[in-house]
């Protein structure tokens, strides 16, 4: 079997499991919804949306706080999205002084206050450190939006709004996580009369 044949094999695969999986995501239609209009009435009453994940959730995290502070689809004000995954040092600092598990829980509690709103994104659902930021959150009175995949993991009750794909595979979740970032994005601009 030649490169381009092995590659080309790879690609359909991957794109047969992604169409497949995206044909189930309008089942989740009602949870993207939600999580849309909670986070644009936090942000209406001058709330903030904290995102928080490892990897590439991490980097799911910044893109969709820079779709708020930057912009998204129309011009308008910047709205406030801030990813906890971003400060090297207060990362570093929590991870070594505290623990890795607290680096989101700890920021969290310095920079949340009830009426905002915490995403939560883990491909599994277990992320320990995403887990002690949500229970932070919920101690707190902020609302907490799980991005999840496979079954939901411990982070789907802890939710007020749990947005589970239904995959198995890392890069097929995180491919329909950042669909459904967009989504959001999306909805608070439509939400707020941004659009």
């Amino acid at each position: 079997m030649t490169m381009t044949s092995t590659t080309d094999t790879l690609f359909q695969a991957n794109l047969a499991e992604h169409l497949q999986l995206f044909q189930q995501l309008s089942g989740l239609s009602p949870e993207v919804s939600e999580a849309g209009r909670r986070i644009a009435a936090a942000l209406a009453q001058g709330g903030k949306l904290m995102l928080c994940g490892n990897g590439g959730s991490a980097a799911d995290a910044q893109h969709i706080a820079s779709e708020l502070t930057g912009r998204f689809i129309q011009e308008r004000r910047p709205l406030a999205g801030i990813a906890l995954t971003t400060d090297s040092s207060a990362l570093t600092c929590i991870g070594n002084d505290y623990a890795f598990d607290e680096v989101f829980a700890r920021q969290l509690r310095a920079l949340g206050r009830a009426g905002d709103v915490l995403i939560g994104i883990s491909t599994s659902g277990n992320s320990a450190n995403v887990v002690k930021a949500v229970q932070a959150a919920r101690e707190m009175g902020i609302t907490v939006i799980g991005l999840l995949g496979r079954d939901g993991g411990a982070l789907k009750p802890l939710s007020d709004v749990a947005i589970v794909v239904p995959s198995k595979v890392t890069a097929r979740i995180q491919e329909a996580h950042i669909l459904i970032g967009h989504t959001l994005c999306g909805l608070i601009e439509h939400e707020l009369g941004l659009a």
